[in-house]
This record gives structure tokens, sequence and C-alpha cells, in this order.
């Protein structure tokens, strides 16, 4: 039998289960992309504003590390270098998930074992995951491409910013393939893999700053081509393509399929060539409660997500220093901060801004942490911890209150940090870091309300939990950056909780929308707990 036997039936059932995210993965990068454009096209309207951010750009060292180098001041160039990075780490996590779902978690769950019971190829499993994910990242790429191009910029220079977005998620396939085979869990290979995104960015991050400046365009020093998000930057969409680039992503994806198959005949099914790290002897008795149970499985994450939230954080500080110059000149990019962040002061209204991005990406690791339950009662582990003692309104209220107590520690890390790192710039550090810690803290009940909207899909609508828990989130996110941006009518900007909390430092707290958050989420989290405790598990 061959060992790639039943690979194109895997790959049907991979798309029936993952239907609804691939469509919102496929449909909604272009639709993503196009509004950053358009955002961009609003803030930057004339070529006098773009040359003034173009010189900004290749001089500030925090706007190098983070955007990347720019090719020219043209107006694709800069949709690129403000789309390009957030587009790229999507396309990246968004791959590597989706391999590592279909391969190490079904082995995980004892689904792949099943399946090869069959008429199953050794191989079958992982070349279908890799067929579905790189047709995704394709197909999103030709959408954003065509999409790019129908917002009137330069049809090369758009193909060439979505082969760039495309080759990040197809390297990363490649990445996830491979840690797929080390770890003996899901958990670790999405760790692994994550990681390894984390050390892409800060290769390409440093490679960028130690470039050399030519004009207006920015040469990488050798660190970024050690990287797959660098290639995309090497690729100069907007500027003198160089289309050739595109071939290291491809190489790479197919180094990492080698190196896959060859590591995958070295190992049983459900074992990685990481060997598990064996635990004590005996388990400590915190173990024994819900509440013990659950700070050993997240804290992990959670840890994962502080370092990262303290390192962005630090940096946004910093950059928060360079506001005023950054944007001194140009009204249009003063008043979009304004927009997002409220108030007058240009510095205050970037720090309020940060805040809420954070508030929305810790919203994330509430959806996250919450959906771990579901996943727990897909795999029948929920049912068993319910057959003990531990009724279903504990355990359910564990879970919430250890969710909204992590993002309530992130988002305080997030402020402390970012007024540190402003602080550290600017003059007063502890000060400043008291300051935004507090006025981070304010954005708690608005995660209070994403905690909610997960509690109450999990508890009425099961099936459909994790699908509306991150539709419902990547909507607050739409609306929350773009909505001020694109003058969107207020009755839209209202249906995110995020657009409810006072934008703290920039403004004074107002109590009265914090206190109807606050109820608006103990409703939806008494009507999750009440769905769950009437409702059958598993469901």
């Amino acid at each position: 039998m061959s060992a790639y036997a039943g690979t194109g039936r895997l790959a049907r059932l991979a798309l029936r289960r993952d239907r609804v995210k691939l469509g919102i993965w496929v449909l909604g990068t272009p639709l993503l992309g196009v509004a950053l454009a358009g955002s961009v096209a609003g803030v930057y309207p004339d070529e006098q504003s773009r040359i003034l951010y173009a010189e900004t750009a290749a001089t500030s060292v925090v706007a190098r590390a983070f955007n990347g180098p720019i090719v020219s001041a043209d107006l694709g160039a800069v949709v690129v270098a403000e789309t390009y990075i957030t587009l790229a780490l999507l396309a990246a996590l968004l791959s590597t998930f989706a391999v590592v779902r279909h391969t190490r978690q079904n082995e995980e769950t004892g689904r792949a074992e099943l399946l090869g019971a069959a008429v199953v190829g050794r191989h079958a499993l992982l070349t279908a995951a890799l067929i579905v994910v790189v047709g995704a990242n394709l197909a999103a790429g030709v959408l954003l491409g065509l999409s790019f191009a129908a917002t009137g910029l330069p049809l090369a220079g758009s193909l060439a910013a979505a082969g760039a977005i495309a080759g990040v998620g197809v390297a990363f396939t490649a990445v996830a393939a491979v840690t797929a085979q080390l770890s003996t869990t899901s958990r670790g290979a999405n760790a692994l893999a994550a990681a390894t995104v984390g050390v892409a960015f800060l290769l390409r991050a440093a490679g960028d700053v130690l470039g050399e400046r030519a004009g207006l365009r920015v040469e990488s020093a050798w660190p970024s081509w050690l990287s797959p998000l660098g290639w995309g930057n090497q690729i100069r969409a907007f500027g003198d393509e160089r289309w050739w680039v595109l071939a290291l992503p491809v190489a790479l994806l197919a180094a990492g399929v080698l190196a896959a198959f060859a590591l995958a005949d070295r190992r049983d099914v459900g074992a990685g060539l990481l060997a598990a790290r064996r635990g004590p002897a005996r388990a400590a008795t915190g173990l024994l409660s819900p509440t013990g149970l659950l700070w050993r499985l997240n804290r992990g994450s959670l840890l994962g997500w502080a370092v990262a939230v303290a390192v962005l954080g630090i940096s946004m500080g910093v950059a928060a220093d360079e506001v005023n110059n950054m944007i001194a000149e140009n009204p249009a990019a003063a008043e979009a901060i304004a927009a997002m962040g409220g108030g007058t002061d240009l510095v205050d209204a970037f720090l309020a801004a940060m805040l809420g991005l954070f508030a929305l990406t810790i919203g994330a690791y509430v959806v996250q942490a919450l959906l771990r339950g579901r996943g727990d009662e897909s795999d029948g582990v929920l049912e068993a911890v319910l057959a003990t003692s531990v009724s279903r309104h504990r355990w359910l209220g564990t879970q919430v209150a250890g969710a909204v107590l992590g993002a309530g520690a992130l988002v305080l890390l997030a402020g402390v940090t970012t007024g540190l790192g402003y602080g550290l710039a600017a003059g007063d550090p502890v000060g400043r870091a008291l300051e935004l810690g507090g006025a981070a803290l304010l954005r708690l009940p608005a995660l209070l309300v994403v905690a909610g909207v997960v509690t109450a899909a999990f508890g009425l609508l099961p099936r459909w939990s994790v699908a509306l828990s991150w539709t419902a989130l990547i909507g607050f996110l739409l609306l929350g950056q773009l909505g001020a941006v694109l003058d969107l009518p207020q009755a839209a900007l209202n249906l995110s909780p995020y657009t409810h909390v006072p934008s703290v430092p920039a403004v004074e707290v107002t109590v009265l929308p914090l206190v109807v958050l606050t109820g608006v989420g103990a409703v939806l989290l008494a009507a999750g707990l009440a769905g769950f405790r009437h409702r059958d598990v598993p469901s």
C-alpha cells in the first residue's frame, strides 16, 4: 500500500471539519487587508504626507522594528509597511494551528489510529493537512492581491504583497509539520511553532534595525534573510519587485515536508520525538480541586502570553516618546490616532489606543482559555470530571474565574510595562507605570463581556461556540481598530464593548459605562451557567 493512500479522502474530511474556519480565514484575509488599506489611504491621502511618513519610517528604530523597511513613498508601499506584519503574523499562526489540528491533535485524540486501521497510508494524514493549509494560503493570497488591486493599487505590487503574505503562511506550514512530529501533544506542537514565529519576528526586527538607509529605502541586514517574516519584506512590493524571493518559502516547504516525513518514519503513532517529561510519583494535593487543575493546565499558556505582552508593552511605551515627531506634520494621522485613543494630547491618545489594542488582543486569551472547556467536552474529559463530586456550576465557574483573572493579570502587565517603557524614554518610569497600570485595569469590564459571550455560547449553543466566540472577537477587533478611522456609524461602534471603555489616560474616567459593561457581562455569564446546567454533556 502506498504511503499516501487515502490522502484525497482525508483532505476532503479536513475541509469538511474546517469549512467555517477556512471560510473565515480565506475570505477574512482580503477583507481585513482592504479595510486596513482603506484606513491607511485615509490617513496618508497625499504625496507630501506619504513622503513624511517614509522619511520617519526610515529613520525611526521603532518603526523599522515593528513595521519593517519601506521601499518608497508610493501609497502601495505605505500600505504594505502598515499592514504587512499584521497580516503575516495572522497567516503564520493560522497555518501552524491548522496543521497541528489535523496532525498531532488527531493522534492525541486517537482519531489518527482509528483512521490508520482503514486503507490509509503512513503519510496520508500529514499530506492531506499540508494540501489543505497550503491551498488556503494560496486562495487567501490570490483574493488579497485582487482586493488590493481593486482599491486602485498597481496590480504587480498588489500580487507581490499578497505573495509575501501567502509565502509566510506556506513557510510556517512547513514549520508546523515538523513541530507536530516533535511534541507528544498538540499544545506542545503549537507552542514550539509559536516560539518559532517569535524568533522569526525578532530576527526580522534585528535585521531591519541594523540595516543601512539609502534615501527612503532601508537595506535590511543579514538577520532578516534568516527569517520567513523577513523574506516578505525582501520582495519589495510596490518597489522594484524581486519575485525570486518567493522561491524561499517554497524551498522551506519542500525541506520541511521531507524532514517531517523522515521524522514520522522514526516514531510510533501518538508518540513524539521529544520524550514526555515524567512527573513526580505523587501528584500535588492542589490537583484534586478544579482550581488547582485549571492552574496546572493553563500556567504555561499564561506565562507565554505574559512574556509577549511584557515585550510589546515596553516597546510600545518607548514608541510613544516618538509619536509627536512621527506625525507632527500629518494632520490626518494625528486625527486617526485621536479617533482611536480619544483626547487631544497625541501621546496620551497613542497610549490609550495601545492599551485598547492590548485589551482586544488579550480578549483572544479569554476566548482560548474558555474554549478549552469545549475541547474537554468534545474529548470526553468533562463527562468524567462531572461524574465526581464536582458540580457543573463549580466547574464552569472555575473556568470563567480563571480566564477573567488571567486576563486581568495580563492587562495590568500591559499597562505597567507600557508605562515603564514610556517612563524610561520620557522620565518618571514608576509614576508612568502606576498610572497606565490603573488605566489598563479599566479595560477589564470589556473583557468580562467577552468572557460572557463565550460562556453564553458554550452553555446555550455548544456546537457553535467556537465559531461564534471567535467571530464575535474578530468583530470587536474590526470595530475597535477600524471603526473610528473608517467613520462607521455610532450604532455599529456600540456593538463592541471596547467602544464604551473610557480612553484613559487621554480622557477622564466615567464610571457608568464600566458599571453597565460589568452588568452585561454578568447577565451573559448567568445565561451561560444556566444553559450549561440544563443541557446534555456532551452536547
